[in-house]
């Protein structure tokens, strides 16, 4: 079977069957487990699948969709603990911390629930619920709620955080395109987004690898304005080298 032939295949496979696994499909072709990662690689390369560890699983088409926090909470939910536990790791004592909204920052700020003394900017309803009763100072931006996300917008959580700074910001999204930028569905919340970048001396992006390949309606930034990418090894190696050769350190958890 030629190479574009057995990919065809493997496209209408994860159409009918919704996934596809490596070691599933090194059987059905009867191919090494290398020749089958290539194939992946190349489907996610060109845009026709979404790569994951050990397999691949439908592209989510549409810059619109929007998916509830509720809806992206059980979504790989190993991967985000990994990667908050990375986060908190970066983190000290007596540091001001952004965190913007999304199931991955709301596992980092779980994850920031031991520290001692530490002061936190948000606009995160949820992300403020979670770290009340700690010791740690929460900042809430104030703003108009979004209910898909928890999260405040517009001009008031602009407001507010133009008047603050901070030492690191955790940015969570919906989409990474290695080359185009970091992207989320909703204008409002990308706004938020940049001023928090802005007011952060450090930005680190947080994102499970389900996340590369994908668009969303608005460009927060371009990957140049990030410093560090924390993700799981299921991010493609293409993917990987161009974030390497754009000087941005990533940390594979």
């Amino acid at each position: 079977m030629l190479n574009e032939e057995r990919r065809r295949a493997i496209l209408e496979i994860i159409s009918r069957e919704g996934r596809v696994v490596v070691k599933d499909l090194a059987h059905r072709f009867s191919s090494s487990y290398v020749t089958i990662r290539s194939d992946l690689e190349s489907l996610h390369n060109q845009g026709l699948v979404q790569r994951t560890h050990g397999g691949a699983l439908p592209l989510r088409v549409g810059a619109l969709l929007d998916p509830s926090l509720r809806e992206k909470e059980n979504l790989h939910p190993a991967e985000k603990q990994r990667i908050a536990e990375a986060s908190a790791a970066l983190v000290q004592e007596s540091e001001s911390v952004v965190l913007d909204s999304g199931t991955t920052a709301t596992a980092v700020a779980r994850a920031l629930r031991r520290f001692r003394s530490l002061t936190v900017i948000t606009n995160a309803v949820n992300i403020a619920a979670e770290l009340a009763g700690t010791a740690i100072e929460v900042i809430l931006t104030g703003g108009t709620l979004r209910e898909n996300s928890f999260s405040l917008v517009g001009p008031l959580a602009e407001d507010t955080l133009h008047r603050l700074s901070a030492d690191i910001m955790f940015l969570g999204v919906d989409g990474f395109d290695v080359r185009y930028g970091l992207t989320t569905p909703n204008l409002l919340e990308s706004k938020v987004n940049r001023v928090m970048m802005e007011i952060a001396r450090r930005t680190v992006a947080i994102c499970d690898s389900s996340k590369f390949g994908r668009r969303s309606l608005s460009l927060i930034a371009p990957p140049s304005a990030i410093h560090h990418v924390i993700t799981d090894s299921g991010v493609t190696k293409a993917d990987l080298r161009v974030l390497r050769e754009s000087g941005i350190e990533v940390t594979i958890v």
